[in-house]
Order: C-alpha cells, then structure tokens, then sequence
C-alpha cells in the first residue's frame, strides 16, 4: 500500500502539505482552514461526474488527512522539524462526515461561482501544468486531474499548455500536440456518453424534487383547510369538511308568469 506521502506525489504532485493547499509554512489555522475548504470543493465526491468519483475520492481523503495535521499543533510540529507524518491506516475513518462536521452544507450556487473564479486562475494555470507534467502530455489523465475539465476545454488547455511550452516552463511532449483523430474520437464518445447519463440523473432528481414539493403544497393546502375548518365549523359541532360531504342546495329560480 502507498505511503501517505507517496499519494500525495501522486494525486498532487508534491509531498509538501503546504504547497498542496497553496499556503506558507506559517499560515494561521483561519488560513489552512480556508484552503482546504476551497480545494475540497473541487474534489468533493459528490459534486463531481460518475467517471472522476474514484480519483477524487483519493483525493478528498488526502486533503482531510493534510488537515488534521496542520490542525493539531503536536502534528504539525513534527511536521514541521522532521517531516514525519504518522502512517497509521485512516481505511475507516468517514472523511465525508469529518468535512461535514467542519463546513456548512454544499449549495450548488456555491461550487458554480466557484467554478466561475477557478477557469483562468492561476490556481488553474498551476494544476493544468501540474497535470501535463505528471501525465507526461496524457489528454485523459490532465482531463482527470483538472477540476471543471472536460473534452470542450481541449482547445483552450492545449493553448495554455503551448505557451507554457514557448516560454520554458515545461518540456513538450510531441504526442500531446500531436494526439491521433482516433485517441480524440473515442474520448469524446466516452465523455457524451457520461454526460447523457448525468442529464438524465438530474432530470430525475429534479423530477423527485418537483413531486416532493407537490406534496408539500397539498399538505399545505389541506392543513390551511383543516385550519379554516376548525375556525368558522361553528359551535360545538365542528364539520368534517367544508361542505360536510354534501351538496349545497341549489335553490331553482321562479319564472315570472
């Protein structure tokens, strides 16, 4: 089984905790906390598709673990002079109900305007470079490894990554520039494929959603009935209904003659 350390190099990059959550060494705990909410929300394995569940999972558990290091100030300092950290198995541990103990409630507002500030941040700059350097030019993996990324950014991650190229930053890989018609076809099949499995999960949710409210609103409806009821049934005898289950009357006009 892979070290701590190990995994951390391999779903980041580093096996320096603060350069994962992007903080100096002496960043407060108001810091550290901050960073790690906003780099979990990018792997959350709820609010991420079917086909990057697994890595994000990994990687969730990864950024709690950082956490309750930098957290406990016993940790952190031996962290901090020796670069130990303790091994022992966190198989068990639930990191969803940790994250939630410490953080409100994911709302969708919040990880799309999200989204919105992290396409053409540096944050994003970093983990695209990240990405082409550890998949070695790899299309599928930096698609992957990259937040909000899917086939429809290709265009604009292969323009990022050549100017990158240009200016020395990183080393070119000919098969990422050069990538087979085919390679391209059966990633795009794929991702439609999932894409179309996702609008049909939402549509159902939203369908579910939709119900649920309309039962709300009848048992609203009923219970403002029953209140109106109770209210003006009149006197001892309160009616069973508004109309007591019976038909009003309907008295017939009398024609003039």
């Amino acid at each position: 089984m892979a070290s701590f350390k190990e995994r951390c190099v391999e779903y980041f990059g580093t096996d320096d905790i603060y350069e994962i959550l992007g903080v100096e060494h002496d960043a407060t705990e108001k810091e550290i906390k901050k960073a790690y909410h906003k780099l979990s929300l990018l792997v959350h394995p709820d609010r991420v598709d079917d086909s990057k569940k697994a890595l994000s999972t990994e990687k969730f558990k990864v950024l709690g673990k950082i956490h309750t290091i930098l957290q406990d100030k016993e940790k952190r300092k031996i962290y901090d002079d020796y670069g130990e950290i303790d091994e022992e198995t966190d198989s068990s541990f639930n990191w969803l109900d940790y994250w939630r103990a410490i953080f409100k409630k994911i709302d969708v507002k919040v990880i799309e305007e999200y989204e919105k500030n992290y396409i053409g941040s540096e944050t994003e700059l970093r983990d695209i470079k990240k990405a082409y350097v550890a998949g070695k030019g790899n299309m599928d993996l930096i698609l992957e490894m990259v937040p909000f990324s899917n086939c429809d950014n290709e265009p604009r991650i292969l323009e990022i990554v050549r100017k990158m190229v240009d200016e020395g930053e990183v080393e070119e890989y000919p098969g990422f520039f050069n990538e087979s018609a085919a390679k391209k076809a059966r990633r795009k099949k794929k991702y439609d494929k999932e894409k179309k499995v996702a609008e049909k999960i939402n549509r159902q949710t939203l369908e579910e959603e939709i119900k649920l409210n309309n039962e709300k609103r009848l048992k609203g409806f009923a219970d403002m009935i029953s209140d109106l009821e109770a209210k003006y049934g009149g006197g001892a005898k309160k009616r069973k209904s508004l109309t007591n289950g019976q038909k009003t009357p309907v008295k017939k006009r009398k024609t003039k003659k």
